[in-house]
This record gives C-alpha cells, structure tokens and sequence, in this order.
C-alpha cells in the first residue's frame, strides 16, 4: 500500500507539473479574454482529470480511500467558490483587464498550491497532537480531539454568518494586508506595462496592479483555507487524499471563474448551499466522536445540496432579477 502510495505521488506531481507548464508556456503564452466556451472546456478537462485520478485511487488504493478522495476534492470545490466571487471584487477594484486575469490566478494558484501543503501537513500533525484522554459517556468510549471539535462549532457559525450576511458588491481593498505589505518594501505603480509584474519608472523598481492583485488574492486565498482545510479533515487525515484532492480542485479554479463572472447574476441560491454545506461539515465535526456520518454519506449530502443550488437559480432567477 505504501508503494502503491509513493507511487500516485510521484505521478500526481509529474503531472501537475507538466500541466502547468503547458498552460502558462503553451495554451496562454500571448494574453487573450478567456471566452465562454474555453472556460466550459477547460472546466470539464479539469473535472474529468479530477475523476480518472479519482479512478486510479480506487485501483492502487481501494474504495473506502476513492470515497475519502471524492468527498473532500468536491467538499473543496463547493467552498472554493465563495473565492471566485472574491476574485471578481478584486479584479473589480484594481480595474485588471480581462486578458491579464487568468496570468494572476495562475500564479495565485501556484502559491496556493504550498500554502495548502503546508496547512494540510501541519494540520495533520496537529491534529495527531490533540486528542484528549479517553473518557466513558453514557457507556460509550470517547477519544475526543479537541482542534477538531473547535473548528466544528467555528464552521458551524461560518455556515450561518455566510446564510444570514450581505453580499459586498464593493470592497475597498486599499487597506489590504497584502497591499501594506508590497508597498512597506517597494513603490507601486498604477500602470501595467504590458501584463508584466514589475516595471522602471525613474531608474526604479515598482510593482505593477498586477502583482499587487496577486499578492491580495493570496491573501484571500489563506482566510479561505481557515474555512476550507478543516472542513476536509471530517473527510480523512491522510495527507496524501486531502492534499492532491485539494490541488485538482483549485486547478480547476481558473476556468470556473470566467464561467461565473460572465454568469454571475444567475446562481443567487449557490451562497445558501455552501452555508448549508459548511454547517452539515460543522456539524459532523462536532459529534464525530459521538456518531460518525460516513464519507458516502457526506459526498452524497454535498453533491445533492450543490445540484439543488444550481437548479434552484436557474429555475427561479427571473424573479430574483426582478427583485434586483
């Protein structure tokens, strides 16, 4: 099992790898709009890769590991997409020209990649470090981890917040940590100079709005991995399942994101789903030690919650847009 392990790890980098550079050096080489049908094809592309590796677990690996695989890469999948909303407010407020958009995501995601390693892997170690002594309730044995049961009740009041809260149509995003930061080491500019990151104006280095929104959606991205890191460990602790299920999951981001900014108007009801979806994983959180919800169970509950989501905006949207 082991090797069987090392091995999918080594093919999943490989891969990923070459994707990668196929992507920025090849397919997006000269900056162009990402139409529709592109976003469609490229989102497809990535859910099928997602799918075949998904199919190669449950050949090396078996099924209850292919079930872990398949719950959390959709568990991270529905979260992700409150951060493509947030993509588009920022691509709003530093006014990022549609050709320069997927040049930032791209290496958004890039930086996403390690980040999510790094909270994966010591989020694992953590959780080995947390679990309070065993203790009998009501003749039942209770092995209690205390992280996990905190970021239970914090996903639960996200979920909530995320119901109840009003959406942002405009953010200022001047005070950004990110921003403090480009701008305590080096001097900014309001020019793009042609899509690149940095440029000379004056015989010195400044940063361009590119590089800025990157540095802004990494920021972004890290709050959102509060959220979404613990909602997989309900899943599994095998670094090995969260982390490449996580990755295939972000990889797709990019395309997901032209599809929804040019359909952003449709899918009002998709926030209430992820609120529901990050409750339920809140829930399951808590009373883990008490009563465990299967990983089928819960790639069920997620799947049906997104479909209802969809269908239900595509169905109502005339009545929410004559609300608007």
């Amino acid at each position: 099992m082991l090797t069987s392990e090392i091995h999918l790890i080594i093919g999943f980098f490989i891969f990923v790898t070459i994707m990668l550079l196929l992507d920025l050096g090849v397919l997006n080489k000269s900056p162009h709009k990402i139409s529709n049908k592109e976003a469609i094809i490229w989102s497809m592309v990535w859910i099928l890769i997602a799918m075949l590796f998904g199919g190669i677990i449950y050949i090396y690996l078996g099924g209850q590991k292919t079930s872990e695989y398949m719950t959390a890469y959709l568990i991270e999948k529905a979260l992700s997409i409150d951060n493509l909303f947030v993509f588009i407010l920022i691509f709003n407020f530093f006014a990022i020209p549609e050709k320069y958009q997927h040049k930032v995501l791209f290496w958004g995601i890039i930086g996403a990649i390690f980040m999510r390693a790094l909270f994966i892997f010591i989020g694992v170690e953590l959780i080995n470090l947390t679990y309070l002594p065993e203790f009998t309730l009501f003749g039942k044995s209770i092995h209690l981890n205390f992280i996990l049961f905190i970021f239970g009740f914090f996903l639960i009041y996200a979920g909530i917040k995320s119901a109840i809260g009003e959406d942002n149509e405009e953010v200022d995003y001047s005070n950004n940590f990110a921003i403090r930061l480009v701008k305590r080491f080096m001097s900014v500019t309001d020019k793009f100079n042609n899509g690149k990151f940095f440029s000379i104006e004056n015989g010195k280095r400044v940063a361009t709005p590119l590089f800025v929104s990157v540095m802004v959606i990494e920021a972004s991205d890290l709050m959102f991995a509060v959220d979404s890191i613990p909602a997989i460990f309900t899943v599994s602790t095998d670094p090995f399942i969260l982390y490449t299920s996580n990755i295939f999951a972000i990889l797709g981001l990019r395309s997901l994101y032209f599809l929804l900014a040019n359909m952003i108007g449709v899918f009002h009801y998709l926030k209430y789903g992820i609120a529901f979806i990050l409750t339920f994983i809140g829930v399951k959180m808590v009373i883990a030690d008490f009563y465990k919800i299967e990983s089928d169970i819960s790639l069920i509950v997620v799947a049906l919650t997104l479909a209802i989501s969809v269908i239900t905006s595509l169905v109502f949207k005339k009545n929410i847009t004559d609300i608007q």
